[in-house]
């Protein structure tokens, strides 16, 4: 049964809508001024109130303010009792939150033809809350399976990986994996799936699951260009799937300290040769190719580089430095680049002091996008 609580000190106007409103089928309460009503909307929750707007102490307005900054009363509906019909008097009732208004006298018929529609619109809104919080919940456990499969962290030298990942406020597409294919060659990768959501996970979830389990046929896991090639052949886009990913590979040889690497329409990867003490050198690993499926004859290719003793290789996402700062310009590459460079003497974790430069770069609470950041030290 729907709850009606009226607010009004008048009690013939108490008694009237009492009345009516129980002849309709409606539980209804009452309370005779805005203090006692606010206490009462609060405990019971009602779908609909009808307050009174002029009343002493807290008026109606102040009310309505108050429910309306009340997150479980955010699907009441607010009718102001008026007899005040100036168009300047209706928007000081619209601004405080008001959803409706009753002119004085009241007429019957228009009453309950207001309750009616009133209830309606709090049944929907609230179906539509309902909708929204099962949505949240089912894209928070779709977010905390992807960051499952994420991997570890490596610690035992010669080589250790460290990670961070920062998911948007939406379900995003990024993912990453490092493993070793022998005990001598380490694969490593970072994707990033074109938009937002359920469609843009998916794609990422079989890609680190295919990989992962080497399941693409035919493929040489050892060359990245092969890789490449083999994920752009199984992930073409179609009329029923619009998600293209971008992504850097590189496979590393310990024995040889040699790093082979492709990469399709992803940002370079980062590498720092050096310590604080001398000059650091800063590379940037970049191969030319069009993000995976896009084209179904796209060609990728294979670079390869030395890795010197006590260099650090940083592979992300675009995300970590497509920043929208506050006077419209975006903190971009070359900053990030100059972060990871002064944060290379840091004694602490270097990602933690990125990520907290980045997050007072940031003039949000959450990030526009999902956030991947993989640092790999050779000895």
């Amino acid at each position: 049964m729907n709850q009606i609580l009226i607010i009004d000190d008048d009690p013939a106007i108490q008694m009237l809508l009492k009345r009516t409103l129980h002849s309709q089928g409606y539980k209804v309460s009452v309370a005779s001024n805005g203090e006692e009503g606010l206490a009462q909307a609060r405990q019971l929750r009602p779908g609909l109130v009808l307050c009174d707007w002029i009343m002493p102490r807290m008026n109606g307005l102040e009310v309505c303010r108050q429910i309306k900054a009340t997150s479980e009363l955010s699907t009441t509906i607010f009718i102001l009792l008026t007899s005040l019909g100036s168009v300047e008097d209706r928007v000081k009732g619209l601004d405080a939150g008001a959803d409706d208004f009753l002119c004085k006298p009241i007429e019957i018929a228009e009453l309950q033809a207001r309750v009616r529609a009133g209830l309606r619109l709090h049944q929907l809104s609230r179906d539509l809350k309902n909708q929204k919080q099962l949505l949240e919940t089912e894209l928070a456990e779709a977010a905390d399976y992807v960051s499952s499969l994420l991997p570890d962290q490596i610690t035992e030298k010669p080589i250790t990986i460290d990670s961070r990942f920062i998911p948007s406020r939406q379900l995003g597409g990024d993912g990453f994996d490092y493993y070793w294919l022998d005990s001598e060659n380490l694969a490593v990768y970072l994707l990033d799936t074109s938009g937002h959501g359920l469609r843009a996970a998916l794609p990422t979830i079989s890609v680190l699951n295919l990989l992962r389990s080497r399941a693409l046929p035919k493929i040489n896991y050892y060359q990245p260009s092969d890789v490449l090639r083999g994920l752009n052949e199984t992930f073409q886009m179609t009329q029923r799937n619009d998600k293209y990913f971008t992504i850097w590979y590189g496979v590393y040889n310990r024995s040889q300290r040699q790093l082979t690497y492709a990469s399709a329409g992803h940002p370079p990867a980062i590498l720092l040769s050096g310590t604080a003490n001398s000059f650091i050198q800063v590379k940037r690993l970049k191969t030319v190719g069009l993000p995976v499926g896009m084209f179904p004859d796209a060609d990728y290719v294979d670079h390869s580089c030395e890795v010197t003793q006590d260099s650090t290789l940083y592979i992300f996402s675009d995300g970590i430095y497509e920043i929208n700062q506050g006077d419209g310009t975006i903190w971009g590459m070359e900053q990030f680049i100059r972060l990871l460079v002064e944060c290379r003497s840091k004694i602490n974790s270097k990602l933690d002091q990125v990520l907290h430069t980045l997050q007072t770069m940031n003039p949000k609470d959450d990030f526009d996008d999902d956030l991947s950041l993989l640092e790999i030290n050779f000895d």
